[in-house]
């Protein structure tokens, strides 16, 4: 939502064309091309791959683009050794550091992994006008997500201040190991942040408090997707408590986070008192949600959702004939905005018996959460079993039921 346009009036893109890069050969027709638009504002090189001479070469014809806003070289490593990339990466970054009015960053989908987040910290940590940074599907892991927040901590002390607009940072494995960071960079840019998006990244519920924490200063917040990620009823408690923070969110996306039925109702009593007017978007699927968290929800919606236009909460738990489900709609339905609620084709049944599991599960989670590993390993008073290490013939031997003691 807050993100720059992809093309603006003077685009230059060879996006998609599958073009093999590997010499200043290769690119000496692309940068004649480009030489001719120097006052291109947005250039786009992804679904290509480029190597460490044609970006070498790139990088030198890069940095005469005075007016070059957004920077697209998403997807631009396909079939590269892990040896190149990082000569590449910074060839082209280091030149973008030269681009006074770069805005936009796109190096999303290119497999480079933590070793080759290293490349980008120049760039990352002292571009002043990087506004929207976009690393979805890198596979950065925990030390690369730690070396990425780093650089984003470091600009936030840049002499002409931060506009640090738009974190994308989803599919990246970054888990609980970068949270700390991520929230301490996402604080640091509290007066400009305005989204973040980090799905699929292993994070649980320890992880997503502290990033909960680091973004409660960020007043300005409107758009947080914390997808496919895990949150449980300790996650929960912190989302609902961080919510408080941000009256003019409009998108919210934590499907498929595990809040379960406890923590569903510590979110949705939150949303029931009116926090958020502005939201325009709530993506709460397959969080096994039931009558007690989707009763207050839809008193949420009759209130205070006079704006939501999207509301997705299939795979959860409630029949989509019953009374809270209708009561969602009308809710809707009085706002003019029927057409807002998903498909229903994917709900469980609630079966009330569950409440009892749940809150066994839950307690055993917090016991998890609370535990090092260390902990957890000598928490059992059971004797510990020593096994000594098993080469390949022993195993051979013990499957074939010949082990001789």
């Amino acid at each position: 939502m807050a993100t720059t346009s992809d093309f603006t009036s003077k685009s230059f893109s060879i996006a998609n064309k599958n073009l093999k890069l590997n010499t200043k050969d290769d690119m000496a027709a692309i940068l004649e091309d480009l030489s001719k638009q120097l006052d291109v504002e947005d250039v786009h090189f992804g679904g290509n791959t480029i190597g460490v001479e044609a970006a070498l070469a790139l990088s030198e014809s890069l940095r005469k683009l005075k007016s070059l806003r957004i920077a697209d070289f998403s997807d631009i490593f396909t079939g590269r050794l892990i040896t190149e990339i990082p000569q590449a990466l910074k060839s082209i970054c280091d030149s973008l550091l030269e681009c006074p009015a770069l805005e936009e960053v796109n190096l999303s989908d290119n497999a480079f992994g933590g070793r080759s987040a290293e490349p980008m910290v120049n760039l990352l940590s002292n571009h002043p006008n990087l506004q929207v940074l976009k690393l979805n599907n890198n596979g950065l892991g925990i030390e690369g997500g730690k070396i990425v927040s780093g650089a984003l901590k470091t600009l936030a002390s840049h002499p002409q201040g931060s506009k640090l607009r738009v974190v994308i940072c989803g599919r990246n494995r970054l888990e609980n190991g970068s949270s700390e960071s991520w929230a301490e960079a996402f604080s640091l840019h509290n007066k400009t942040l305005q989204a973040v998006k980090m799905p699929q990244n292993g994070i649980r519920p320890e992880g997503i408090t502290a990033i909960l924490t680091g973004l409660t200063s960020c007043a300005g917040l409107r758009e947080l997707d914390l997808q496919d990620n895990t949150m449980t009823k300790n996650g929960s408690i912190a989302f609902s408590n961080a919510i408080k923070s941000w009256s003019s969110l409009e998108v919210i996306n934590i499907s498929d986070c595990l809040t379960g039925g406890r923590g569903g109702i510590e979110i949705a009593k939150t949303l029931a008192t009116g926090v958020l007017k502005e939201l325009k978007t709530l993506r709460i699927q397959f969080n096994e949600w039931d009558e007690r968290a989707l009763s207050p929800l839809s008193q949420y919606v009759s209130n205070y959702g006079h704006k939501l236009t999207t509301l997705e909460i299939n795979g959860n738990r409630a029949d989509p004939d019953e009374d809270v489900i209708e009561n969602i709609r009308e809710a809707l339905s009085k706002h003019n905005h029927a057409s807002a609620l998903d498909e229903l084709d994917e709900m469980e049944e609630y079966d009330p018996e569950d409440l009892e599991e749940e809150s066994a599960g839950e307690e055993s989670d917090v016991e998890d959460e609370g535990q090092s590993e260390v902990e957890k390993d000598t928490a059992n008073t059971s004797p510990p079993v020593v096994q000594k290490e098993t080469d390949l013939d022993d195993l051979t031997d013990q499957l074939a039921g010949t082990k001789i003691n």
